[in-house]
């Protein structure tokens, strides 16, 4: 006997919850642990007279540092192996990359959250059930209310930062950084909760948006380098300028001349992640002369990484 139409609807929104639930914790695997390691490098930053900033900062470092831990605890089984073998929510430098950040700034960092990242597994089929539907959705809003806080902040230091009432060293260009990708975060789970289609929709955008990371990347670690670092710098350069060409075919590119930028965009972020691998490796082992964190390196690393499964996910759909 076929099948009714009551089943196929039945199926059609078992798809739907299971597609809802593997999208919202993937994603907070990513950005939640990128939000974390945000409040972490501002709170770095503040000169002992501001304090409160840099406590505040702090306060969401462990706010997401526990959103995290519950998005890792149901995760196993749940997410795909793609992402997880991505280097996108964690790398072979993460663990090494936090302790030694942790001595440096001294700064705590719970390390078991990455030590159960990585065990994640995933499963040749996904189960899920009401129970963790609603634990995801209650994950989901709990995310945007930490988000609308942590953007508050953001937007507070930058303002405070460009009308010289506040130091820190971080680069303003790096807290328009940082806050862009808080915004897109918030943006795709505002999506999820709407059931407006959302990720990664348009290639084009996707592209504009992470270009332009790739390059403030390359300009980052550009200046935070130590003068005499001198092969570093110049490469770093040549990346940033590379992206900005990159960012600008974009801008320009047709239904024509998509397939030829994404296959370059690939090439060109491949080359960059490899150096920023090779950077995050040569920082947490002390032979790289600079100024930043040994987690910032891993983190540009992760966020390379993540760029680089969004393009070649667009470019199986040509």
């Amino acid at each position: 006997m076929p099948f009714g139409p009551k089943f196929a609807t039945m199926m059609k929104g078992m798809v739907i919850m299971q597609r809802y639930v593997t999208l919202s914790l993937e994603l907070h695997l990513f950005f939640a642990r990128i939000m974390k390691e945000h409040s972490l490098f501002l709170q770095a930053g503040f000169l002992p007279k501001d304090d409160e900033f840099a406590k505040r900062a702090n306060e969401f470092m462990k706010f997401f540092e526990n959103l995290l831990l519950e998005v890792v605890n149901i995760s196993d089984g749940l997410v795909s192996p793609t992402v997880l073998s991505s280097g996108e929510i964690v790398t072979e430098y993460t663990l090494s990359s936090e302790k030694h950040t942790e001595k440096l700034s001294g700064i705590p960092i719970n390390t078991k959250i990455t030590m159960l990242e990585e065990k994640l597994r995933s499963a040749r089929t996904i189960q899920i059930n009401r129970s963790i539907v609603m634990r995801v959705r209650r994950i989901n809003r709990e995310a945007i209310r930490l988000l609308n806080g942590l953007i508050d902040l953001k937007e507070e230091i930058l303002r405070r930062v460009l009308c010289c009432e506040l130091f820190t060293a971080n680069y303003p260009l790096l807290i328009k950084h940082i806050l862009r990708e808080a915004k897109l975060y918030r943006s795709y789970i505002s999506c999820l909760e709407s059931g407006r289609p959302m990720f990664y929709k348009d290639i084009r955008d996707v592209e504009l948006f992470w270009n332009q990371i790739m390059m403030e990347h390359a300009l980052f670690i550009r200046g935070l380098l130590d003068p005499s670092e001198n092969e570093l710098i110049h490469t770093s350069h040549e990346f940033a300028k590379d992206f900005e060409d990159l960012l600008e075919d974009a801008k320009c590119m047709t239904d024509e001349t998509i397939r030829s930028v994404t296959d370059r965009t690939i090439r060109k972020t491949t080359e960059l992640r490899d150096f920023k691998a090779a950077a995050t490796k040569g920082s947490d082992a002390c032979e790289i002369q600079s100024i930043f964190l040994p987690l910032l390196a891993d983190h540009v690393l992760r966020e390379a990484n993540h760029y680089l499964r969004l393009l070649r996910l667009e470019n199986m759909c040509y």
